[in-house]
């Protein structure tokens, strides 16, 4: 008897697509308002998921998505290390 495992879907905040969680890149915010990359997906803290593309994480940093969606400011670094961090996996 072959049982199909569940594959985690999340919510990209830029583009709206619901994706399998492997495919996405979850940013989180600490208790003490700190915002990091988390690439392990297992931070504990307030998380939104983006789509590991450059357009999704431009789109995002142009309409400040992800400052509304974690009630924080979001520094320029957090978006460089997104980008850096999908040019690596290229």
């Amino acid at each position: 008897m072959n049982k199909s495992r569940k594959i985690p879907m999340r919510k990209c905040i830029a583009t709206g697509e619901m994706m399998p969680k492997k495919s996405l890149v979850r940013i989180v915010r600490s208790k003490e308002g700190e915002v990091s990359v988390d690439v392990t997906g297992k931070k504990s803290g307030r998380g939104a998921y983006l789509t590991k593309s450059k357009e999704a994480i431009l789109l995002a940093k142009k309409k400040n998505i992800l400052a509304s969606h974690l009630d924080v400011q979001v520094d320029e670094d957090i978006y460089n290390e997104l980008l850096d961090l999908i040019e690596k996996e290229k």
